[in-house]
């Protein structure tokens, strides 16, 4: 076994390690294997990945295939990192950082460094490559992942909560608020202290017709020193696949909730079909909006419940997710939009009664800090039958085809949160039901179906006494009957429904809009929904 006490003492690592220019107190972290120095800084980062997209791709050198293969599930399950080896365990910065090993599910290779200082733009570090050693993971003696070769890569990294926050309350080794693990995906945790939604550096060709999509993949990742006391620490990370190449800087704030501010430049190789910027991945499975009887005991199970736009045009849109029952993208076009997200609404416990608490999931909401441009919010709904599959994507398409030798550069900034982080003065929309079209008590229509959607606060709690809002809906086809309002009898100031049916002429997905007026003043976000 590695220890640290006998590696401070060997003067070739403690050499290493000054020459990186730490502290003393940083020196502790001389446990961890450390490769030559090498300079670095995020422009070159960004020139590395110009030049690797001007030329084919190269993937990286393979691992044993048939080892990985045998690092199954449970025998992945069994490897877990020692947090006596975390990188910056003694400082500087409370966050530690603890890694992934590799395995059947996680294949491709990830080589972490860590920096010497700040390497941002106009800035240069040398970084050294935190070397791979068996001896980081508590594994068992017939372990297969004993074969692999030294210095094989991680799969991924987390950032472990402060070391300098109560340990009895959060005891940082056994807590984390981001992690960053297979092809280009990461989450955080929201201001509820739960995982939930992901999102990724890049989606390419997501849900295209008769084409697979492609999993680029962070294969070098940079550990930037955090200062004492900062509530931020900065990553950098390269992005590679066959059809692009880019160059990322991550600052991740720790706060009440998880705050990440993105920048990032990428250049594409290859014709891409379908270019997902900022993408979003989550689950729906079902609701109390539309649930098969007896699937589950479960009255709701999903990680988000919505999409949520806030358009260029100033426009509050509430798009309902669905678990269609076939693949369907859904475009919003728009123009320098101010934000979206996929939400988790629904905070009520007794809504899942489940112990994995899915209503604490977080919401995910994306900020543009740059200026997006013409595009579309593409939004894909892909069937499912269980809660283990992410089915549910968003993210930004520019409006431009993405050709080889186009570029993109980006900055963005991701609220992993509890509610909107830019809560629109609107009533919002809460629920959403369907049924049997129709009146009780009397024939039920074939081919009718009855909403009732909720809205809840704004404009709404202010309405005189004896004043009902307007129902306001509007659909390119079919016919609306039976249409009204009332307050939701729950004695809650500002709690709403519209009620109507809806009756297609046709075959076909249709997109349903409602919203609520009282004369010419707006009251709530636009309801928008597709029915299959």
């Amino acid at each position: 076994m590695l220890h640290r006490r006998t590696l401070l003492t060997a003067g070739g690592t403690a050499a290493a390690l000054a020459a990186l220019g730490w502290s003393e107190q940083a020196l502790a972290q001389a446990g961890l294997k450390l490769g030559p120095a090498a300079p670095f800084s995020f422009d070159a980062l960004v020139a590395r990945a110009r030049a690797l997209a001007a030329r084919p791709y190269a993937p990286p050198p393979p691992l044993p295939r048939e080892v990985l293969e045998r690092i199954d599930y449970e025998a992945h399950g069994k490897l877990k990192y020692k947090t006596d080896f975390a990188l910056f365990k003694d400082g500087p910065g409370p966050f530690p950082v603890t890694f992934f090993h590799l395995g059947r599910f996680f294949q491709t290779p990830v080589h972490m460094h860590v920096l010497d200082a700040a390497g941002g733009a106009g800035q240069a570090a040398r970084a050294r490559e935190i070397l791979y050693d068996p001896a980081y993971f508590e594994m068992p003696a017939d372990s297969p992942a004993r074969a692999l070769p030294p210095g094989a890569g991680f799969a991924g990294f987390r950032f472990q909560e402060s070391r300098l926050g109560d340990q009895a309350k959060l005891p940082w080794q056994g807590n984390d608020w981001v992690a960053f693990l297979g092809a280009s995906y990461f989450r955080a945790i929201g201001e509820l202290y739960q995982y939930g939604l992901s999102a990724r550096g890049v989606a390419l060709d997501a849900a295209v017709h008769g084409k697979p999509e492609e999993f680029p993949a962070f294969t070098q990742v940079w550990f930037e020193p955090p200062a004492d006391g900062s509530d931020t620490v900065v990553v950098y990370a390269l992005l590679e696949g066959p059809s692009i190449a880019g160059a990322y800087r991550f600052a991740m704030q720790r706060a009440k909730a998880v705050v990440m501010d993105i920048e990032c430049q990428l250049f594409l190789r290859q014709d891409v079909a379908r270019l997902g910027l900022v993408p979003l991945t989550s689950m729906y499975w079902y609701s109390d909006k539309l649930k098969p009887s007896g699937i589950d005991w479960r009255p709701e199970v999903h990680d988000s419940d919505g999409l949520a736009l806030w358009t260029g045009g100033g426009e509050r849109i509430w798009r309902p997710l669905n678990n269609p029952g076939a693949t369907v993208v859904s475009a919003f076009a728009d123009k320098s939009p101010k934000g979206f997200g996929l939400m988790q609404r629904d905070r009520d416990f007794d809504h899942y009664l489940d112990g994995v608490y899915y209503d604490r999931r977080p919401s995910l909401w994306v900020e543009p800090l740059s200026d997006f441009g013409e595009g579309a919010v593409q939004l894909v709904e892909i069937p499912t039958d269980d809660e283990i599959h992410d089915n549910i994507g968003a993210f930004w398409v520019p409006a431009a085809p993405a050709r080889a030798g186009s570029s993109h550069s980006l900055r963005y900034r991701l609220h992993w949160v509890a509610d909107e982080p830019f809560p629109s003065p609107l009533a919002r929309c809460v629920a959403t039901r369907l049924g049997r079209g129709g009146q009780p008590g009397q024939p039920r229509p074939q081919g009718v179906t009855k909403f009732m959607v909720e809205f809840l606060g704004g404009p709404l709690a202010g309405l005189p006494f004896g004043v009902k809002p307007e129902a306001v809906l509007s659909a390119p086809r079919g016919r609306f009957s039976y249409v009204f309002t009332e307050a939701v009898p729950n004695g809650v100031a500002g709690h709403w429904r519209a009620q109507f049916d809806y009756t297609p002429d046709g075959p076909g997905p249709v997109d349903l809009r409602l919203f609520l007026r009282n004369g010419g003043e707006t009251l709530s976000e636009t309801w928008l929904y597709q029915l299959p």
